[in-house]
Parts: C-alpha cells; sequence; structure tokens
C-alpha cells in the first residue's frame, strides 16, 4: 500500500511538472485588461515564447446578475485568447475556455474577482528533424511564405476547380443573410464553400465573399453573438483537430479586425469528429459536405 500511495505521488508530481499559472486583472464592467495587467503580460509574452496556453478561466465580481456577469467573464476570456493569438502564443488544440457567472467562490475584495486565471506549459526549444517545407500560396492574411509541413494532419482532397467555386460561393452568398435570418438562438448555421489552401488556414481567394457576407450580417445584426466551429474531412484520427481550430481562428480574427467586438464572438475546432457524412468519405461532395464552417448562434 505505501509503495502505491508513493507511486501516485509520483505519477500526480509528474503530471503536473510544467503548469504555470498568472493572473490578469480588469476594471469595473470591463473587458481589457487594466494597466498594471497589461504591462504584465507584455512581459510575460517576452519571456514566454515557448509557452502552450491550456486553460483560461475568466471571473467577475458580484455586481449584476449571473447571466450578465458571465457574459463579460467570456467576453474577458476572448480577449486573452486574442492577445495570445496576436503575439504568436500556441494554445492548446484542446484548451478549456470556461467563464463563471456567480458560481465560484468570491473574495472579500472585489477587485481580486475581476480576473482572468491563465494555465501554461512551457517546453524547452529542442533541435528536432526539420520537416520538409511546404509554401502557401498568397492569402487575404499575408504574403508567400514557407511552414514546415503537417505531419500530424492527413492531407484533404483536393477541392473544386476555382471556376466551379465561384458558382457555389455566389449561390452560397445569396443564401447567407436569409439563413441568419430564419435561424434563432442555439440554432446552427452551414456556411459551405469557405474552402481553405491545401492542409492550411489561409482562406482561398474566392471563398472570400462569404466572410464578406458574413461581416455585414454581424454588422447589420449587433445584438448577434456567435460561436465560429470548424471542421475538416477526410482525417479519421479525431485528435486532429489543429487543422479545424486554426481555420475557425483565421475567420475570428478576421470578423474582429474588420471592427466586431470580441464579446460577440468565440471559436472551436472539431477536427472530424462531427462529420455529417462517415469518414474516409466515398466521393467530393461527401467530403466538401464535412469540410465545412458552422456559426452557432449564441445570441440573436
Amino acid at each position: 500500500m505505501q509503495k502505491i500511495y508513493i507511486l501516485g505521488i509520483l505519477l500526480f508530481s509528474l503530471y503536473g511538472f510544467g503548469q504555470n499559472k498568472f493572473d490578469v486583472f480588469f476594471d469595473f464592467n470591463k473587458d481589457i485588461p487594466n494597466e498594471a495587467s497589461q504591462i504584465k503580460i507584455n512581459q510575460w509574452v517576452l519571456d514566454n515564447k515557448n509557452a502552450e496556453i491550456i486553460k483560461i478561466l475568466g471571473y467577475c465580481d458580484s455586481v449584476d446578475d449571473s447571466k450578465y456577469n458571465k457574459d463579460l467573464a467570456m467576453r474577458r476570456v476572448n480577449a486573452m485568447v486574442s492577445i495570445f493569438t496576436n503575439n504568436n502564443i500556441k494554445i492548446a488544440d484542446k484548451v478549456a475556455l470556461k467563464a463563471f457567472g456567480k458560481d465560484f467562490k468570491y473574495s472579500k475584495n472585489q477587485s481580486d474577482n475581476r480576473k482572468v486565471e491563465v494555465f501554461y506549459n512551457v517546453t524547452e526549444a529542442k533541435n528536432t528533424e526539420v520537416k520538409p517545407a511546404q509554401t502557401i500560396p498568397d492569402g487575404p492574411f499575408g504574403k508567400r511564405q514557407v511552414k514546415e509541413a503537417p505531419a500530424e494532419e492527413t492531407a484533404e482532397q483536393d477541392i473544386l476547380e476555382p471556376g466551379d467555386l465561384d458558382v457555389l460561393v455566389e449561390e452560397e452568398r445569396s443564401k447567407l443573410e436569409s439563413k441568419f435570418e430564419n435561424a434563432k438562438k442555439g440554432d446552427l448555421v452551414r456556411i459551405n464553400n469557405i474552402n481553405f489552401y491545401f492542409n492550411s488556414e489561409r482562406i482561398m481567394d474566392q471563398s472570400m465573399p462569404l466572410l464578406d457576407e458574413l461581416l455585414d450580417i454581424m454588422i447589420n445584426n449587433p445584438n448577434m453573438i456567435i460561436e465560429i466551429h470548424g471542421h475538416i474531412c477526410c482525417n479519421p484520427n479525431p485528435n486532429e483537430t489543429k487543422l479545424s481550430y486554426r481555420r475557425a481562428l483565421i475567420i475570428f480574427k478576421y470578423l474582429n479586425n474588420y471592427g466586431i467586438d470580441l464579446s460577440r464572438l468565440a471559436f472551436r475546432g472539431y477536427g472530424s469528429n462531427d462529420p455529417i457524412y462517415k469518414v474516409p468519405e466515398r466521393n467530393e461532395k461527401e467530403r466538401a459536405a464535412n469540410r465545412r464552417v458552422e456559426i452557432l448562434i449564441v445570441n440573436k
């Protein structure tokens, strides 16, 4: 029994090794870190280039009702996600993002409750074999660059020819506004034909009208809050969510960069865990259906 107990302690120590935490504080009713925390974050980013964010928990003080506080806490969580992605800090594929309204133990000092807890691991840089490089074509968010080939991902099949895609995109764009008009809170709106360059989160130029239409819909519906869901085709490994996560994130950043407030946006990557058709798909029609973006209507 004593040996088992000691082994349990060792395993617990090994499991917890490397996990760190820091707190970010906010002023009353604000979803942007206060000045002192912004200085702290800037220094943390400089000191932790190899960090991986694994959990972000948002909190509020006891003023107002639980629903409002939970929404504010989630806006604070999303603000931190945006800060980390803008500074190229890695976020784990299965990062835990959670907001608390009034369902946590309050500190007597209200300012201590207006915070976000950030949990992260730090890995030391290692000399590893360089993977074959692939060239990513020009996309809407940057010039041509070389990236390591994502060996952990099964390559998606080639998508439609540009001419065919133009027609399908225009058809989908013309329907998109009515899709959102008819959707209610809790519904999923599927946006077909948002296509990406091979094994990349870079959106194909032909698909950009769909993002522009989504942006217009968000602008014209200022009370709408959405969660962007990314899905991929072709990969039977349920643990490979990285590509779908990055694709949902790029749409999240596009909307935010063009003025949609972070409080109205969230995102998730599902990999191939929620396919319309069984993976591996039988044909391009099934692959295209699985390779999709869906928008959850959180509030309208």
